[in-house]
């Protein structure tokens, strides 16, 4: 998980005491090192007459390599000299972070932080600058905290507008909630999902050297438990699809991939396609969706962006009174897998030979989430719950015994009859742990809307 790299100032007055001021910084800016963020900082920023300190920090600073722009409110400070400082990172997010006074004995002594800073938030919102406001309370909470979630936020959206997503194919099924609007995508979250055919994808196959895909092969029967033995040509053409794909998304820089699923590699390449996905997933650490989820494969990349997880995608089963069931008919990435990785050779209706992945999922608190689009607006629907192992289930049409297929309940902190109101694809994006609180950020940060 990379960590999100800010720029640092400390403001304050000139005529306050400097010690105090310098001090101040110092120990936020510690805080903030202990919370994992990368930082490039100059010393205290006062307002002085010559400017001498504003042309050193813009000097530190240089071209503003960063996410965001820590604007660290030590005291009271006349609005233009932090305005100069930031006129060279209208592109950034602004952190306004005040903080807070201390107490001596039984009084408080403050440098009036929150003058500065309320000086200075309606005035730059004033001038276009995206800012969140942080403040620290005397002998409370600091605020860093706060600060390092909405760096992780800026991060994320930051590593989104440089993203590409690879779709082999589009709109499988013929499904219309996995199509998507390129230029409104791209205006808003800077996300390119670039396009590529199958046929180009089946040459490379092709061309794969035999010796590479014996090497993936034996891999695969190192680290994963067969329940059953799979066929040998099953194996060797996943394997093949799975280097030839690799291929291409090397290439491109992908950091996402959907495939044309059922219409494509199930109907003519004669292969589902689990153990390509799994295997793109746990080797190339790329997101992967398929059926060519356009904004499913985007949920997951803003998932991952900002909690280092994998992003799994699940899809709905079930609607119950109290909680949802939710699995895949395929693959789960293996960090979610709960022991090892499970796979049985399984055929459902008329797809044959595929490799199913039959592993536990990991329970606990999870978050689901969905980006969607509505009238060429943005939003992100998200849910928390509770995800328990489901009671014995298995989905019709796969050849007996019929598999128990990866999936977990999911005991919603909401009304399921509210969620199902609002549910906006098959497909959702699991997160453990309650990430809310970095999906608001960088939704506030994108300008998109959360539905919650």
């Amino acid at each position: 998980m990379q960590n999100p790299r800010v720029g640092f100032v400390g403001f304050g007055e000139v005529n306050s005491p400097r010690e105090l001021l310098t001090m101040k910084c110092l120990c936020a800016r510690k805080e903030l090192d202990a919370m994992g963020l990368e930082i490039t900082t100059t010393d205290l920023v006062t307002d002085d007459a010559q400017g001498h300190d504003v042309a050193r920090a813009i000097a530190d600073l240089g071209t503003g390599h960063f996410d965001a722009i820590v604007v660290c409110i030590a005291g009271w400070i006349p609005s233009h000299a932090v305005i100069r400082v930031l006129s060279g990172f209208r592109h950034l997010p602004v952190i306004l972070w005040g903080l807070a006074g201390h107490y001596a004995g039984d009084r408080l002594v403050t440098t009036a932080d929150q003058a500065g800073t309320s000086a200075l938030r309606g005035v730059l919102e004033d001038l276009g600058y995206s800012v969140r406001f942080v403040y620290s309370t005397p002998g409370g909470g600091s605020g860093a905290a706060k600060v390092a979630i909405i760096s992780r936020a800026a991060f994320a959206l930051a590593m989104l507008r440089r993203a590409r997503v690879g779709m082999m194919g589009y709109r499988d099924m013929n499904l219309y909630g996995t199509m998507f609007d390129g230029v409104s995508l791209t205006r808003i979250l800077g996300v390119e999902i670039e396009f590529f055919e199958m046929l180009e994808a089946a040459r490379l196959m092709e061309a794969q050297e035999a010796s590479a895909v014996e090497k993936v092969i034996q891999r695969v029967r190192e680290r994963w438990t067969f329940l059953a033995e799979a066929t040998r040509d099953g194996l060797y053409k996943a394997a093949a699809w799975y280097l030839a794909l690799a291929q291409k998304a090397t290439e491109r820089g992908y950091q996402a991939i959907s495939l044309l699923d059922v219409d494509g590699m199930k109907k003519l390449a004669g292969l589902p396609p689990a153990m390509v996905f799994m295997l793109l997933a746990d080797e190339l650490n790329l997101c992967t969706i398929p059926e060519n989820d356009s904004l499913g494969a985007v949920t997951q990349l803003i998932v991952r962006q900002l909690t280092g997880q994998a992003a799994a995608y699940m899809e709905f089963y079930e609607f119950m009174e109290d909680r949802v069931l939710i699995g895949v008919p395929d693959y789960v990435p293996s960090e979610v897998v709960d022991g090892p990785v499970t796979v049985l050779p399984a055929s459902f209706g008329n797809f044959q030979g595929g490799l199913l992945n039959v592993s536990k999922v990991k329970t606990g608190r999870v978050t689901l989430s969905r980006l969607f689009a509505r009238n060429g607006e943005y939003s992100l629907h998200v849910v928390t719950g509770e995800a328990v192992t489901p009671r014995p289930w298995e989905e019709a049409g796969w050849a007996a015994p019929a598999p128990q297929l990866p999936g977990l309940e999911i005991i919603l902190d909401s009304p399921v009859e509210e969620f199902a109101q609002k549910v906006m694809s098959q497909h959702y994006i699991v997160s453990y742990g309650d990430t809310r609180i970095l999906l608001a950020e960088f939704c506030t940060l994108a300008g998109i809307k959360l539905v919650q």
